[in-house]
Order: C-alpha cells, then structure tokens, then sequence
C-alpha cells in the first residue's frame, strides 16, 4: 500500500496548530503497519535551516498558474523513516507566516497542482492521495480534471480529512480563470461554487473518493445545520462515504515518564510524584504552596468556540464556594485576555493568568493540573483532552466532537470512566460537573481510581492507524 500524505504543515518542520501533529505523528504509526507513506508540504522559509541543510534536491521546473509560469522545486528528507518531500517556490513560501496573505488562493492552488505534477519526479505512484483541509482541498479536483487521460493516475484514489469545517479557503470567484485555470462550468455547476465565491474545501469534498473527520462524532455533528457551517447539505448526501477517526496522541512525545519539560516525571504505576508537579508548578508561578488544594486547569485558545463564554459566566461564582486554584494559559480574543487578567486580579492567591504560550509551561501544567477544564462548544477532535488523560489531570468537558469519543463520564459504582462530562452548552451545567469533579477529589481512593483509568486510557496513535488501514484497502478494492 502507497500513500501520499498532502498536509500544509508537519511537526517537526512547522505547526500552526492541531495538524501539523497529525501530519507528524500518523505517517510514523501507519510506517509500522507497513504502508509505504510519504508526506508532501510547502518548503516555508521558516523552517528550521538544519533541516533544510539535510534535504536532498530533487527537481527544479516550472508550472502553470493560469496563464503565468512559475518555478518550481522538490525537494526530499527522510526523518523519523517517513520520506518528506518539500514543494519549493520562495516567491510564495519564504515569508515571516505561513498563512493569511492575500494571494493564498494562488499560493495553494500552486501547491495541490504541484503535488500531482511532482509526481514523475518522485517517481512515487501512490495507490491513495490522502488531503488534509482546504489547503490540499484541490488535489483531488485537478486529479480528475486534469489528469485522467494519463494512465499513471487513472488508478490513484483520494481521501480528504476535514480537520476544522470552520475554514474552507473561501476566494473571490475570479480565481477560476486568473488562478485555477479552469472552466467556468465548474463553477456554474456548484462544484466550486459558494455562496458567489470558490471554496477550496468544498471542491475537495466533492472530488475526493472518501471523506473523513478526525473523530466519530464530529462526523455525524457536521451533517447538521448547526455544525455544518454551510456544507451540512452537501455532507449529507455524501454521507456513505464520511468516516470519523480519532486523532491519536504522540505517545513518544507527550510521555509524563519521560517528558523534560516537567518538574517531576511519573506514570500510570507511580503516580505519586505527580503532587510534587503541582508544589514545584506554584512555587514557580507565585501561588500559595498547597499539595492538597485542587488544581484546575485551563490551556486553551482564548475563543468563543473553545466555552470561554461559559468560563465568563460562571469562575467567579466558583472561586468564591470553591476551595481551588486555577491556572490558565494562552492567549486569543482581547476581551478574554482582560476578562482572565481582571480575574487573577480579584482572586490573587487562587488564579494565575499567563496570557501567552509556552510549549514547557503547558507540559509542566498538565502535569501539575488536578482538574483539565475543556467546556467547547464544538471541537473535531482536540488534543488537550488527550494530554491531560496522558498526565493524569482529569478532563471536564462538554460532550462535543472528539470531546465526547475520548472522555468518558465516571462511574463510582462500576469504576470506569476517566472523566466528566455534560450535554449542553450550558454555564451551570459546566459548574455543576466541575463541582462533580471536586467532590470526587475528597474522596482520595476514588479519585486515584479515576486518575488510573485517565492514565491508562489508550489514545496512541496505533489503533487510528489501524484504522485509517483499512480505510485504505477499502478504497482500493472499490
């Protein structure tokens, strides 16, 4: 089994966000279930010189854009025994961002087009493309407009992950002739047609062969209005084709026994130092040294969408009854960042406020966290969830997305589960199961029970890649 893994960002060569971790984490997985896997990115300026130093050239040529001819460059790594191949152009990648310019429509409809003309120099002919959000959207509509008469491709199959529905690389609808090159019919006929724009990703949806999420739930969730940011229709009648797979977690990574950004290490066997974290992580913020009190956290962007707003309504009702402390980290919407700095400021010796982001601040609070709060009114999959089940801070979420397919409400009389959990995106019922959360706390055998279930939950990425497998060979036998 061939796969070609499209995605716009990898760990370890840059991330914006959730992706780039899938991109670094499940080819390895799917390598030790003997696919042959490659992943093909942009080769950004901001990626790290050293790795740059180690890539092997591969191909220079040109490429149509329109009616413009533009450079381009392959380029090749092996990390990790994954193959990266690195798409080069500098007038479109060697900039202080990656994304967010006003010529992204031409920067990655390059980037898909190249991935299918790169392929003779690779001399990789995968059996499945595998695109990943509305960067890679396009891959599979120029496969089949414009590479079905060459025999080389005529067999190649294409899966496309929606990672976020939310962003759809929506474009004027000009880009159709001055940047894609297409025909109008196209457009006319609804394919790339939204709204009197052109959506990347909604090309993708209807040119790929199968669709999937990055969880169970979110596959369902996004076929309703509610969800479905404009494409509930469509998804539905594609809905034999949707299939939702957990994102896993890097376990070599994120591995509170081995992890060099935390104070004390631990695992699931020994928990015990997991409290020295917690002492050490107040010391070094500024709170009260209390082994006892419970920690709650929160590592989060500062959004609507990640249940700030419920936050908002309920933290201060709860640090008045509750004896806690609370940490936050990260940053978002101003009006978030001020409302957490004024409460740190009204409950100093209960809340610290870190409105920025720091990878080894974050690890040393998962580690130190009690109590992981994740109240979202949606969420595709998360990772925050899934590294707090990993250090042993209980998540409280809301039963959304991925969310709901990794956090399990506990059960005192059956002892299982390895969190808790409410329904609606509701203030009080986010209160009402933290307090749920604080009372099991009291109760120390309890709770160490509910802390081995969170530690011993597997969210690695081996049984997703399994998965994704199968998913593979369906296709192909089709």
């Amino acid at each position: 089994m061939k796969v070609l893994y499209v995605a716009s960002e990898a760990v370890p060569f840059c991330k914006t966000g959730g992706l780039a971790d899938v991109a670094g984490s499940l080819p390895k997985a799917l390598r030790f279930e003997d696919v042959d896997i490659r992943v093909i990115m942009p080769k950004f300026g901001k990626i790290d010189q050293g790795f740059k130093e180690k890539m092997e050239h591969v191909y220079d040529g040109t490429l149509n854009v329109s009616w413009r001819e533009k450079f381009v460059g392959l380029d090749k790594l092996e990390y990790e025994g994954v193959t990266y191949y690195f798409v080069d152009n500098q007038e479109y990648y060697d900039r202080e961002g990656f994304y967010g310019y006003d010529d992204d429509a031409e920067r990655f409809s390059f980037f898909c087009r190249a991935v299918l003309n790169l392929l003779p120099a690779m001399d990789f002919w995968p059996d499945v493309i595998h695109m990943n959000d509305w960067h890679a959207g396009l891959v599979s509509v120029f496969l089949k407009l414009e590479h079905m008469e060459d025999e080389r491709y005529q067999n190649i199959k294409t899966i496309y992950t929606i990672h976020n529905l939310k962003y759809q690389g929506v474009f004027p609808k000009d880009v159709m002739s001055d940047v894609l090159g297409l025909d109008w019919k196209y457009f006319n006929n609804g394919d790339l047609e939204f709204y009197d724009a052109v959506n990347y990703m909604k090309g993708g949806i209807i040119y790929a062969d199968y669709i999937t999420t990055v969880s169970k739930s979110y596959a369902q969730e996004i076929q309703y209005e509610y969800f479905g940011e404009h494409l509930d229709g469509l998804l539905r009648s594609r809905s034999d084709t949707i299939f939702g797979i957990v994102n896993g977690l890097d376990y070599d990574t994120y591995n509170p026994r081995t992890d060099k950004n935390i104070f004390e290490t631990y695992d699931a066997d020994d928990p015990s130092r997991k409290a020295d974290n917690k002492t050490e992580l107040q010391n070094f913020l500024g709170l009260p040294n209390r082994r006892r009190v419970p920690m709650v956290a929160l590592v989060s962007r500062l959004v609507a969408a990640k249940g700030m707003d419920l936050i908002v309504r309920m933290m201060d009702e709860i640090l008045q009854h509750e004896d806690i402390q609370f940490v936050m980290l990260g940053t978002g919407d101003k009006v978030y960042e001020d409302w957490f700095k004024g409460l740190a400021w009204r409950f100093p010796t209960k809340v610290s406020t870190n409105i920025y982001f720091s990878n080894q601040l974050a690890q040393r609070i998962y580690a130190a966290a009690d109590i992981f709060l994740m109240p979202s009114n949606y969420e595709p999959c998360g990772i925050g969830q899934l590294i707090a089940l990993r250090y042993g801070a209980i998540p409280v979420v809301r039963a959304t997305g991925g969310l709901k397919d990794t956090v399990h409400p506990y059960d005192k009389y059956s002892k299982e589960g390895n969190g808790f959990v409410f329904n609606d995106y509701n203030a009080h019922e986010m209160m009402y199961s933290l307090k749920r959360a604080l009372s099991a706390y009291e109760n120390p055998e309890e709770w160490r029970q509910i802390v081995d279930n969170a530690m011993r939950s597997d969210y690695s990425w081996a049984e997703s890649a399994k998965e994704y497998k199968q998913l593979y060979e369906k296709l192909t036998a089709r």
